[in-house]
C-alpha cells in the first residue's frame, strides 16, 4: 500500500473523530450547537473545509514541488465544531472559559485513544502497516494540536488554566494564530532550507517526543516485546 494512500485512510478518520470528539463533549455539557448543525456524524463531507481540507494541502505541494521537487509537508484541517461557550455548564453552573478548555482538550484526547486502540489491535496480527501509520497519524495530530495557541486546542486549554489578564490576551491572539504557525512551523522552515539555513522547531521537537509517545503507545498495549 503506497505512503499517500496510508496517510489519507490514517488521516481522516483521525480527522473526523477529532472533531467529533469536539461536539460530543460540547453536548455533553449542553450544548447542541454541533448537533442541531448535522457535525455529529461520521459521514466525511460534513467535515470537509474548503479551503482547510481541500485547498490549502494541494497549494502546499504545488508550491514544494515547484520549489524543492518534492513533498516534505503537508498540513490541513477539518470544519471545526460549532461551540457556543455560553451554553456549556456543569450541575446548571456556566463557566465559557474554563469549560471551552475542556471541549478543546477532547480532541487531543481522542486522537490518544485511537493510537492506544490501535496499539491494542496490533495483536490481531492483520493490518499491521496501517496500524503502525495510523498510531503515528494520531499521534501527531494530538501532539501538534496542543501547541499552546489559539485556534489550536492546546490553546483554549492554556486560556481555560491561565489567569483573566494573561487568557484575554492570548484570545486575542486567535485572529492570527493559525497564520503564525503555519509560517513558522511550516513555511519557513522550506523557505531557509532553500539558503542552507536549517530551522524546522516541530520537526526537531517530533523527532524526539514521538518516538518517547510511540513507545509508551506499545508499552501499555503489550507491545514492547520487554523492550
Amino acid at each position: 500500500m503506497s505512503g499517500m494512500l496510508l496517510f489519507l485512510l490514517a488521516l481522516a478518520p483521525a480527522i473526523i473523530l477529532h472533531e467529533l470528539a469536539h461536539g460530543y463533549v460540547a453536548h455533553l455539557l449542553g450544548d447542541d450547537t454541533a448537533r442541531n448543525a448535522g457535525r455529529l456524524t461520521l459521514n466525511p463531507l460534513k467535515h470537509v473545509d474548503p479551503f482547510g481540507t481541500v485547498a490549502l494541502p494541494l497549494l502546499l505541494a504545488f508550491i514544494q514541488l515547484a520549489s524543492i521537487g518534492r513533498v516534505e509537508f503537508l498540513y490541513g484541517w477539518a470544519k471545526p465544531v460549532p461551540v457556543n461557550p455560553f451554553n456549556l455548564a456543569i450541575n446548571g453552573r456556566r463557566d465559557p472559559r474554563r469549560l471551552m478548555g475542556v471541549v478543546g482538550i477532547a480532541g487531543p484526547a481522542m486522537n490518544f485513544a485511537l493510537a492506544l486502540a490501535a496499539g491494542f489491535a496490533l495483536h490481531g496480527g492483520v493490518g499491521l502497516e496501517y496500524l503502525v501509520y495510523f498510531i503515528e497519524i494520531n499521534l501527531v495530530l494530538g501532539l501538534f494540536n496542543l501547541i499552546p495557541l489559539p485556534p489550536m486546542d492546546g490553546g483554549r486549554v492554556a486560556v481555560a488554566l491561565l489567569p483573566l489578564p494573561l487568557a484575554a490576551r492570548l484570545e486575542r491572539s486567535e485572529r492570527f494564530g493559525i497564520l503564525l504557525v503555519l509560517l513558522v512551523l511550516f513555511v519557513l522552515p522550506v523557505a531557509l532550507a532553500q539558503i542552507g539555513v536549517q530551522f524546522d522547531p516541530f520537526q526537531a521537537a517530533m523527532d524526539k517526543i514521538l518516538p518517547w509517545a510511540e513507545h509508551l503507545v506499545l508499552v501499555l498495549t503489550g507491545n514492547d516485546a520487554g523492550n
